[in-house]
């Protein structure tokens, strides 16, 4: 477990200072050698160098650290049984009336005056 934390805080670290990295580049010169025009590549050819193999570095240390995770957290987590403790039994669910609008047995329509009671002599 205490692997996995210490992963953890090297993989924040490393896209701290990946995204640092990205925000330092030129507009113009895109990150990881891509977009921007020639131009203002080789205007600053060593800083751009510098930044584009920075960036390279820390994307391949994040991407291989999230797959260490992603593995690490695979093989550590908890039990691997399903949990039934909230099993419920299933009760056959009662026919429905063919007419959901229809009233019940031994109500009456809508509308429809409620039958007599028959008198009691």
């Amino acid at each position: 477990m205490s692997l996995f934390i210490f992963l953890t805080v090297v993989q924040a670290i490393v896209a701290a200072m990946l995204v640092g990295v990205v925000l330092m580049q030129k507009s113009e010169g895109g990150g990881l050698g891509t977009g921007g025009s020639p131009t203002g590549f080789m205007s600053a050819r060593g800083a751009a160098d510098f930044l584009t193999r920075t960036t390279t570095v820390l994307a391949i240390m994040f991407v291989g650290l999230s797959i260490a995770l992603a593995a690490l957290a695979v093989n550590t987590s908890g039990g691997r049984t399903i949990d039934t403790s909230l099993d419920r039994q299933v009760t056959p669910v009662q026919q429905a009336p063919a007419d959901p609008l229809a009233p019940a047995a031994g109500q009456p329509a809508p509308g429809q005056p409620a039958p007599a009671a028959p008198a009691q002599p």
